[in-house]
């Protein structure tokens, strides 16, 4: 694996062409040399306006979707192949939102994660259970049923993505999993991908609920922690810019 850590904004349903102009021009002003990998994702629409300002820059560029099919008829995809022409490195699947607000299954998850890597794009697979599934003890099984459909559709390519940790219950709400909370799901996500490919120390594992300024040292001093999925700090270059500088102190 990479030592360098993994921080990906994930901007959501937000934006605007002026809007995204000034924040893309504050954090390359901000960025000099990170000392982690960046990624921002916009909205698809945004995405050939990015491809142009992030031009031979520090910041890869991300989608926060991906069709499950190649083309075809599916009015409103998007597909691997499209995202690869953009100049995309990275495609979020399996978002909890999305499989909350558009019923993405655990193997319509797989299904993007396997067309992704066949694009030559690394996966963002996104896991993560909800607070009643917590209150009941459910969360190792949870967030190892959702990997497993991935592991078991890609194969040996599973030493090829990223994993994030998003406890549902802390997206968006202001919680956040304590470092140590945290760590203990990455720790059997790890196991997971162990038993499943002799090059397990390559797979980066984001924690993605509420990573903001000011804890994201903390999370990102966990072992294995490899990086942030970061949701509304990355909307702000300032708080965004802060995270990357936590990742120096690793």
């Amino acid at each position: 694996m990479s030592n360098r850590k993994l921080i990906v904004g994930n901007w959501k349903m937000n934006g605007s062409l002026a809007g995204n102009a000034a924040l893309i021009g504050d954090l390359l002003a901000g960025i000099g040399q990170p000392a982690c990998d960046v990624a921002v994702c916009p909205p698809a629409v945004y995405l050939a306006q990015l491809q142009a300002l992030l031009a031979g820059s520090a910041i890869a560029l991300g989608a926060q979707n991906v069709s499950m099919h190649e083309g075809g008829a599916y009015t409103g995809d998007v597909s691997a192949a499209m995202l690869r022409e953009l100049g995309v490195r990275y495609a979020i699947v399996g978002h909890s939102e999305r499989r909350q607000y558009q019923a993405e299954s655990d193997v319509h998850v797989a299904l993007k994660a396997k067309l992704a890597l066949a694009a030559g794009i690394t996966p963002i697979v996104c896991v993560g259970e909800t607070a009643q599934e917590r209150q009941a003890g459910l969360t190792d099984f949870i967030v190892k049923r959702q990997l497993s459909a991935v592991i078991h559709l890609v194969g040996p390519c599973v030493s090829e993505i990223v994993v994030a940790y998003e406890p549902v219950w802390a997206i968006g709400t202001g919680q956040t999993a304590t470092p140590e909370q945290a760590q203990a799901v990455h720790a059997v996500l790890r196991a997971q991908i162990r038993a499943a490919t002799e090059h397990a120390a390559r797979v980066r594992i984001l924690y993605g609920g509420s990573m903001n300024a000011d804890n994201a040292v903390q999370l990102l001093a966990q072992p294995d922690i490899n990086g942030g999925l970061i949701g509304g700090a990355s909307l702000k270059a300032p708080d965004f810019l802060k995270i990357l500088a936590a990742c120096a102190s690793q």
